[in-house]
Order: C-alpha cells, then sequence, then structure tokens
C-alpha cells in the first residue's frame, strides 16, 4: 500500500474515531443535553419595549408581556406585526443556541445540525443513535 493511502486511511480511522466519540459522549450525556435544552429561554424585546417574548428551545413562545405605555395609541395591525417580529427574532436567536449547545456534541457538518435548523431534530437523532447501537453490536460493545 503506497504511503498516501496509508495516510488517508489513516485519517480517516481517525475522523470516524473522532465522530464515534462525539456520537457516543451524545449517549452518555443525554440527560445532561435535555436537560439543559429544558431549559433553555431567549427572550427579545422589541426595538420600542413594547413586546417582551420569551420562547422555549424549539422556538415556541413561553411568555409574551406588552407594555401599552410604550404605544398606548398603536393600532392592532402594528401591535400585532410587532408581537409577530419580535416572537420571530426570539424563535430565531433559540435555534442558533440550540445549534450552539449542539454543536458541543456534533460535527459542524453533521447531518443532524443541518436538521436541527430544519427542525428535524428528533428523526436526525434516532438514525445516528440506531448507527451506534448497530456498530457496538458488530464490536461486541453490547
Amino acid at each position: 500500500m503506497a504511503e498516501s493511502d496509508r495516510d488517508a486511511n489513516r485519517h480517516l480511522r481517525d475522523r470516524l474515531a473522532e465522530v464515534y466519540g462525539r456520537y457516543g459522549r451524545l449517549r452518555s450525556d443525554m440527560d445532561e443535553l435535555q436537560r439543559r435544552l429544558a431549559s433553555l429561554r431567549v427572550t427579545v424585546e422589541s426595538t420600542n419595549g413594547l413586546v417582551r417574548a420569551t420562547v422555549g428551545p424549539r422556538g415556541q413562545l413561553v411568555d409574551l408581556q406588552l407594555d401599552r405605555r410604550r404605544a398606548p395609541t398603536m393600532d392592532s395591525d402594528r401591535l400585532a406585526r410587532a408581537i409577530l417580529a419580535t416572537v420571530q427574532e426570539a424563535a430565531r436567536r433559540s435555534v442558533d443556541q440550540v445549534e450552539e449547545l449542539m454543536a458541543e456534541y456534533l460535527p459542524p457538518e453533521s447531518s443532524a445540525l443541518r436538521a436541527l435548523r430544519d427542525n428535524a431534530f428528533g428523526a436526525a437523532m434516532r438514525r445516528p443513535d440506531a448507527n451506534l447501537t448497530e456498530r457496538d453490536s458488530l464490536m461486541g460493545d453490547e
């Protein structure tokens, strides 16, 4: 085998070990990760201070506060747009924070991170876990 082939194989083995290690860590730290995700909250306030929205890890609205003193004469359409924009910004930031948290466990090019951006995280995690279980059984680790 040529030296370049050995180098390529070594690189692939190292990369596989790194990815497998990250997924293994994710599996072993799942309880802590779930706790951190469940407690994640992102709060955004509109620029005029009228709307304050708090969302959870999936961008779901968990609290909404309106300070009508900031804009007492605002019509309902403008108020609705302000609420929507504030909630959407909070949801976007929530996705960013969840991605940062998950990046501690997953490689940057991971399909799970891509699925997270598309709001399909649960489905993405079932597949790698099944792959790990299959590999563990092939290696006699179960």
